[in-house]
């Protein structure tokens, strides 16, 4: 068992109480209150009794208790001390593994594998840890079944962008290559207790099939990503320079004179491949 898990015996059933909890900003703590919203949520993850489910940042067990009533077990992890010993002595440790820790810090390919399966992953993320934490997940994408997230909307935007926007860029790109992303729904900010001062989406995303990729090297196609939107201004020939020069871009199909937010994903994929020297 992870050393931050708290087992403790359970005291009653449905949502704590967090009356006596006061939002500490520190950790972007925004509760969502919000019935419909939560239903919504639950449905659209349609959890099953075997789902082997993770959710981050549960605060007051407003997702909890909804899917502790469709699942059998519930992996959490929750940052807030006070809020985890709450949790802990409200759902107990039969049915739920409460992790007390960062989840940038979490070890994720151990709790993978320690759960015994592709992981669900949920939860109302703290949104500013929200895409660091998207990175962070990037590599495991095959220990994972899909993700359902609460992110802020501009987040969510810049996830399912197409190329030519203002909103398209490295985080578009990472994110389509490895998932299959849908944004499902916005939701308001009088939904949260307190209210946050943005609107926030929920999002799907799906993890490829290694089959769906279009090259192994992932360290490749994320180092031309990175370098492609580190001066989005400038063109690729400028902005690769680094790490491929102008033969490689146009060995890939690809314009050097053209600037990194006009290509689709597909393009960044073939790039990658030049960048190896494998590009036919």
């Amino acid at each position: 068992m992870n050393p931050g898990t708290m087992p403790v015996e359970a005291e009653a059933h449905g949502k704590p109480p967090l009356e006596a909890h006061r939002a500490r900003r520190r950790y972007s703590q925004n509760f969502l209150r919000d019935a419909g919203s939560i239903g919504r949520i639950v449905e659209a993850i349609a959890p099953r009794p075997d789902d082997r489910i993770v959710e981050i940042g549960p605060g007051g067990g407003a997702l909890t208790a909804p899917l502790l009533a469709r699942c059998e077990h519930l992996i959490a992890v929750e940052i807030d001390r006070d809020l985890a010993q709450m949790l802990a002595r409200h759902f107990g440790s039969e049915r739920l593994t409460l992790i007390c820790a960062d989840a940038l810090k979490v070890d994720w390919v151990a709790l993978a594998r320690q759960a015994g399966g592709r992981l669900r992953i949920v939860g109302n993320l703290p949104y500013h840890i929200s895409t660091p934490l998207l990175f962070a997940w990037w590599p495991i994408a095959p220990l994972v079944l899909d993700q359902h997230l609460m992110l802020q909307k501009e987040v969510v935007d810049r996830i399912v962008a197409p190329p030519g926007g203002r909103d398209y860029g490295r985080l578009s790109v990472m994110l389509q290559f490895r998932y299959r992303v849908e944004r499902l729904f916005n939701v308001a900010p009088g939904a949260f207790v307190p209210a946050p001062k943005v609107h926030s989406s929920v999002i799907r995303l799906v993890p490829r099939a290694p089959d769906q990729l279009a090259l192994a090297d992932l360290g490749a196609f994320s180092r031309v990503v990175t370098a492609a939107f580190g001066q989005r201004r400038k063109t690729l020939r400028n902005a690769l320079a680094a790490v491929m020069n102008e033969a490689a871009i146009r060995r890939a199909g690809v314009d050097p004179g053209a600037r990194a937010q006009t290509l689709d994903v597909a393009a960044f994929a073939r790039l990658a491949l030049a960048q190896l020297g494998t590009a036919p």
